[in-house]
């Protein structure tokens, strides 16, 4: 069976690329011209110092100390106190997936030839990732700038036989995971352990993570919310696509266009297209394209600033080797990813408030004119009476974690740091919301199955009976209460996996 690959090259990386990386672990290599790319700069750093030309981080300390010269034999032990001193994080490890995905973005970082590595630092950190050695890196402790820089030291303490990484199961030093893999720590020379440390690449890890999954939400949220519509008698006017067009938001006419496509034939709508039964439907269902056209409106911009910062260069100094510039700027602060991550929780966050609001509907005998919570035997029964509540609970949560992180500044380093972007924290909440809104859908996703089962005889269209249909080959019809929590689970896995859009879709053709 051929080995799977992931060539790093001066091309930009796709999240296509990255879903590839986090799916299936390829092994990493880097091509010739990142090879070349990397040696050029790093011949610049030699040059300085050779000429002991003063230039920060290369022979100064660091931050506030950046007035300190450093001695031409004291930079290479400057670099490893820099890495030991800035490991500082604390908390428990962040996941590995994340990890692992912090280190390809760091490696396409240093692969532009602007960090002045040795290309040596960088294959070791490709050889981690093909042994599968993850270092621990502790989840807490970055505020974004100057870049994520105690979670980036702990990422490199195993290039220097130091920390703890995972290795084959096992949570072990540093220099014994190396050991077992067959691999060889390095001593770092002038400015590498700068170049490792400074950047956004634990933000960009947590919020790449985090969108991948939000837009497979997005379109399963059209899917289950198309059931609930069709469970609770709902009309499709208001998705006619002439209310859509003049509005002319994109995002809006996509979703109303997906909920028609999903609902074309279907039996139930059709049932009361002209009687008096209503005339308007809530807002939770009426609205649906304004309120999931908004979120895919803000993923476009999300997806836009996350994918120009994976393929961007975030360290400091900056090496240019066409003139053999060094200059130090800004370019580790995380201000734009900051941004967008807190944007991810705000949109990811309102998905899983209107899917509660559709939940409650189905629930409320009063609204749905069918069983009180689901259930035929109420009383022996709670039906999805709890179901709900766990709802409630993580749109609370939602809402008090989708505060935004980057109106907040904590100044750092005597004041020389004195406006960071708290980026990190923005990124690993939004991924917390996106996964707490997988849930509140996965409850959504079982209401509007027991509903439309309620409903017999009448049928569901053909896109919402498949999803049904796949919903059914999991999880039981409720007929009298069991285990809730497996059956939250077996639904949010169907969702987070994409099979209920899979499914779906071979219905309905590919929805937008």
């Amino acid at each position: 069976m051929a080995v799977k690959k992931l060539v790093i090259t001066e091309k930009d990386l796709t999240l296509d690329d990255v879903r590839f990386f986090l799916r299936e672990k390829p092994q990493i290599e880097l091509n010739e011209t990142v090879v070349r790319q990397i040696n050029a700069s790093r011949g610049i750093i030699d040059q300085v110092v050779a000429s002991e030309k003063t230039v920060y981080g290369v022979n100064t300390g660091f931050g506030k100390f950046a007035d300190v010269r450093i001695k031409k034999e004291e930079t290479a032990e400057l670099q490893r106190r820099l890495v030991l001193s800035h490991a500082a994080g604390v908390g428990e490890p962040m996941p590995r997936d994340i990890v692992r995905l912090m280190m390809l973005l760091k490696i396409k970082n240093l692969s532009h030839g602007f960090s002045g590595i040795r290309l040596k630092v960088v294959q070791l950190l490709v050889d981690l990732l093909n042994k599968n050695v993850v270092p621990v890196v502790p989840q807490k402790g970055s505020v974004g700038a100057s870049g994520d820089l105690a979670p980036l030291a702990h990422m490199a303490l195993p290039l220097l036989g130091e920390g703890e990484a995972f290795f084959e199961g096992q949570r072990i030093s540093g220099a014994e995971a190396l050991k077992r893999a067959g691999l060889r720590f390095c001593d770092l020379q002038a400015k590498e352990g700068l170049a490792v440390l400074n950047g956004t690449q634990a933000i960009q890890a947590y919020g790449l993570t985090a969108l991948l999954q939000v837009q497979t939400l997005v379109k399963s949220a059209d899917i289950i919310g198309a059931m609930s519509l069709e469970a609770l008698l709902g009309t499709l006017t208001a998705f006619d696509p002439r209310i859509h067009e003049v509005r002319r938001h994109p995002g809006q006419k996509d979703a109303a266009a997906n909920v028609r496509k999903i609902l074309a034939e279907s039996p139930i709508v059709e049932s009361h297209r002209f009687s008096d039964h209503k005339v308007q439907d809530a807002y939770s269902l009426r609205c649906i394209p304004q309120v999931h056209g908004a979120v895919r409106d803000g993923l476009e911009y999300v997806q836009s600033v996350f994918e120009r910062e994976m393929n961007g260069v975030t360290d400091n100094p900056l090496v240019f080797p066409d003139n053999g510039d060094v200059l130090s700027g800004g370019n580790f602060h995380g201000e734009p990813v900051a941004f967008a991550a807190d944007h991810l929780s705000l949109i990811a966050a309102e998905l899983a408030n209107i899917s509660e609001r559709r939940i409650e509907h189905m629930l409320d005998p009063a609204v749905s004119e069918m069983a009180g919570f689901l259930t035929e035997e109420g009383g022996l029964n709670s039906g999805f009476m709890i179901a709900h509540v766990t709802a409630a609970a993580l749109v609370s949560e939602n809402k008090v974690l989708a505060h935004p992180s980057s109106v907040d500044s904590v100044p750092t380093s005597a004041n020389k740091e004195d406006h960071v972007s708290m980026g990190t924290f923005a990124a690993r909440k939004a991924l917390e919301i996106v996964q707490n809104v997988g849930n509140v859908l996965a409850v959504e996703l079982i209401c509007a199955a027991q509903a439309l089962d309620l409903r017999a005889p009448l049928e569901p269209a053909p896109a919402t009976l498949a999803a049904l249909n796949l919903v059914r080959e999991y999880i039981a019809h409720w007929k009298e209460d069991r285990l809730m929590h497996v059956t939250i689970e077996r639904a949010n896995e169907m969702i987070v996996s994409g099979n209920l859009v899979a499914r779906t879709e071979k219905e309905t053709g590919r929805l937008k």
